[in-house]
């Protein structure tokens, strides 16, 4: 039995495969399983795999359903109690994996332990070093652009970034899985707001080091793909994991949060399509009222620890 499974999402990413693929066959000090899971890619991903890395388990699917069910298939299918998620757009050392999983393994509390993911055309600076949320409604992903060697330090985070990142399989599949109403984006942030609420907590491991190319599926960095979604999915996170007095305490700063991004996107000619997004959000929550966290007494002390994180990852926006 493997140590730890990698699944890796794919989406006519054959530009990414051949690098993305070395690094992960490659890894020392562990058992790994491979999985690809390709969403119906027309551009010969999985002839490519079938052909050049037959070790790699290959599932594929008909049509593109989205990272979500992606995902999910590959740790439905995971034979290792511990499942890493990879872009395909990366590129990782020889112990990456090895890394994760010791850090995982440290405490039964992690839910999720996120790598160091490196800008793969600059290395000298980072892409993500976990992600923050805020009461302003803005996810953040720690560290973006700056130094990667000032985010040396292991520690705790509200949530980790799936393109790289270890989960516990048995807690993701207890928590639902993956929520496939998100299709892409924040989906990682959601299911990590959910392992909060239930005592659990997120961690950053700086020695899992991994080159992230970046929006190598949505083709920018603001789009109006990622815009749509990135807003509607963060309207539908709020409805499903706050209760409802810990939305209207949280309020004032949600609307002036959103505020300030529909003027920032007015400025980059995506308005229409922020509005668009949150519009979809709404109609979200309304389709899926059943997925929405049923508040319980027993898990105050996690709400209200999440509520003071919330608070003070605003002061991280001006420091």
């Amino acid at each position: 039995m493997s140590d730890v499974t990698i699944v890796i999402p794919n989406y006519n990413g054959i530009s990414c495969l051949d690098a993305c693929l070395r690094s992960v066959t490659e890894q020392t000090g562990v058992l790994t399983e491979i999985l690809v899971v390709d969403n119906g890619s027309s551009d010969g991903s999985q002839e490519f795999v079938r052909e050049h890395f037959p070790q790699v388990k290959l599932v594929c699917l008909k049509h593109n359903y989205g990272f979500c069910r992606a995902v999910n298939e590959g740790i439905a299918r995971a034979e290792s109690p511990y499942v890493i998620l990879l872009n395909n757009d990366t590129e990782v050392k020889s112990d990456f994996s090895r890394r994760l999983l010791d850090a995982i393994q440290e405490d039964p509390g992690r839910f999720s332990c996120a790598a160091k993911m490196i800008q793969y055309q600059n290395r000298a600076c980072l892409d993500n070093a976990g992600d923050f949320y805020c009461a302003l409604g803005w996810g953040m992903a720690r560290g973006k652009g700056k130094p990667s060697e000032h985010y040396s330090s292991a520690g705790r985070i509200f949530s980790s970034c799936a393109g790289a990142a270890i989960y516990r399989k048995d807690l993701v599949i207890k928590l639902g899985g993956f929520d496939e109403a998100h299709f892409a984006y924040l989906e990682d942030m959601d299911i990590s707001y959910r392992a909060k609420i239930y005592g659990y907590y997120n961690w950053y491991e700086p020695k899992a080091e991994v080159f992230h190319i970046g929006s190598a599926t949505s083709g920018s960095r603001y789009n109006r793909f990622k815009v749509l979604h990135s807003a509607g999915n963060n309207i539908y996170m709020i409805y499903k994991n706050m209760p409802f007095w810990q939305i209207l305490l949280n309020l004032p700063f949600l609307l002036i949060g959103f505020l300030i991004k529909y003027l920032f996107f007015v400025r980059k000619g995506l308005g229409k399509d922020y509005r668009e997004g949150l519009r979809r959000g709404m109609a979200l929550c309304r389709d899926n009222p059943d997925r929405k966290v049923k508040f319980c007494t027993r898990h105050f002390l996690g709400y209200l620890k999440i509520q003071l994180e919330l608070w003070k990852n605003i002061l991280l926006l001006v420091c």
